[in-house]
C-alpha cells in the first residue's frame, strides 16, 4: 500500500535520490539538496501556518510505500503563482493588423508576455518512479494534493493551473527557447533554468524578455511546432490533470513553451465528485453482491490537519453515508471506526 502525506525534514535525503533521476529541465521540481532542503522547510511551515486567505504557502507532498518506507514520489501545490513576486508567462494572441490605404485586414498569430496567472493556486513538481507500471498510484499523487485542497479551502484560490514540461531533445535543450529566449538571456536552457531556478516570477525576466508581442509566423518551424506540446515524461501527467477537468487554454511557458493548463476548481472532479463519509469496520460489512468486481478504486483522505491520503478498492460509497476500510487502510490514514474521510473515485 502506498500512502501520500505532507513531506518532513527527514525526506530531504531520500527526495534528493528521488529527484536525481528526474528528466533535466522540468522546471517545477528543485535539484539540490539546498534547494530541496528549502522547499521542504518552507512546506512544513506552510502546514503549520494559520491561513485566512492564500498567500506565499507551498505544500509539498510525498508519495511512501508503507511497508518499506520508501519514498517513490513526489507532489507540490502552491497557495498562490508567483510566490512573493508575478507569475510570467506567454499568453496567445491573435493581433488584427488593418491598413486602410492598402485596403488589407488579416489577423497575426503573437506571443505576449503577462502576469495574469500571478492570483492563481499552482500545481506543480509532479514526480514518480516507474510511472509507466504506476498509474494508480500516480492518480493519487497527482489528486491527493486537490483533496488536500478540498479539506482547506481558505487556504487556495479558486482557480488552480498546471505548468506542463515542453518538448526537449535528448540533450535537454528546447527549440522554443533556442528560437526566443536564448536571444535575451545570452545562455542555453538548461543554465537558464540552473540560474533562475526554476522559477517564472524571477525580476530579471521581466528585465529580460521582450515586452512586445513576439509573431510567431516569425519563429523558426522547429519553435513553432513544439509549442504548447509536452515532453514525453509529462504525457502520464497530461492524461491524469486532463481526466480531473483541467484543460490547455491560451498560455504556454515562457522559457520551454509547454503547454500551461487550467480549470476553475467547481470543474474539478476532487472538487465536484468527493464524499464525506464515516469510517466503517470493512471485517464487520456483510459482502457486497457482486463482491470484488462491484467494488471501485476510490481515493481516500483523513483530514486539513493530520493530512493523509491513500487508494483502495472499496464497495460504492455513493448511494451510503459511510465507507468500509479494511485495517491497513485506517492505520494509514490513522483513522478510526467512525471518523469522516473524503472519498473520490479515480
Amino acid at each position: 500500500m502506498y500512502v501520500v502525506r505532507p513531506v518532513e525534514p527527514a525526506d530531504v535525503g531520500a527526495l534528493e535520490t528521488l529527484l536525481a533521476a528526474s528528466t533535466p529541465g522540468v522546471h517545477t521540481l528543485p535539484r539540490t539538496r539546498e534547494k530541496i532542503a528549502a522547499f521542504v522547510e518552507r512546506s512544513v511551515a506552510s502546514f503549520a501556518a494559520h491561513v485566512d486567505i492564500p498567500s506565499e504557502e507551498s505544500y509539498l507532498f510525498v508519495l511512501e510505500d508503507v511497508e518499506s518506507r520508501e519514498l517513490v514520489g513526489t507532489a507540490a501545490i502552491h497557495a498562490s503563482a508567483g510566490s512573493n513576486g508575478t507569475y510570467f508567462a506567454f499568453r496567445n494572441d491573435v493581433i488584427q493588423q488593418v491598413s486602410r490605404d492598402l485596403n488589407i485586414s488579416h489577423s497575426v498569430h503573437a506571443l505576449t508576455l503577462c502576469s495574469e496567472l500571478t492570483a492563481y493556486s499552482q500545481l506543480s513538481g509532479f514526480y514518480i518512479r516507474h510511472r509507466d507500471t504506476a498509474r494508480r498510484e500516480a492518480a493519487l499523487l497527482s489528486r491527493a494534493r486537490l483533496l488536500y485542497a478540498v479539506l482547506a479551502p481558505h487556504r487556495f484560490g479558486d482557480r488552480f493551473f498546471v505548468p506542463l514540461a515542453g518538448v526537449t531533445d535528448e540533450h535537454g535543450q528546447s527549440p522554443f527557447w533556442d528560437a526566443l529566449g536564448r536571444k535575451f538571456f545570452k545562455m542555453d536552457f538548461l543554465d537558464a533554468e540552473r540560474t533562475i531556478g526554476g522559477a517564472r516570477n524571477r525580476t530579471l525576466i521581466v528585465e529580460l524578455m521582450p515586452h512586445y508581442p513576439v509573431y510567431v509566423p516569425l519563429l523558426p518551424g522547429p519553435a513553432q511546432a513544439v509549442m504548447g506540446q509536452i515532453h514525453p515524461s509529462g504525457e502520464m501527467a497530461f492524461d491524469l490533470l486532463t481526466e480531473e477537468g483541467f484543460e490547455a487554454d491560451e498560455y504556454i511557458d515562457i522559457f520551454d513553451g509547454g503547454p500551461i493548463l487550467q480549470a476553475h476548481k467547481h470543474a474539478l472532479h476532487s472538487f465536484s465528485g468527493s464524499m464525506v463519509r464515516k469510517v466503517a469496520n470493512a471485517e464487520l460489512q456483510p459482502p457486497t453482491r457482486g463482491g470484488k468486481a462491484a467494488m471501485v478504486n476510490y481515493a481516500v483522505a483523513s483530514s486539513e490537519r493530520k493530512f493523509r491520503a491513500i487508494v483502495l478498492p472499496c464497495d460504492p460509497a455513493e448511494s451510503s453515508d459511510a465507507i468500509c476500510l479494511p485495517p491497513a487502510a485506517r492505520e494509514a490514514l490513522g483513522v478510526a471506526t467512525g471518523d469522516s474521510v473524503i472519498c473520490v473515485r479515480i
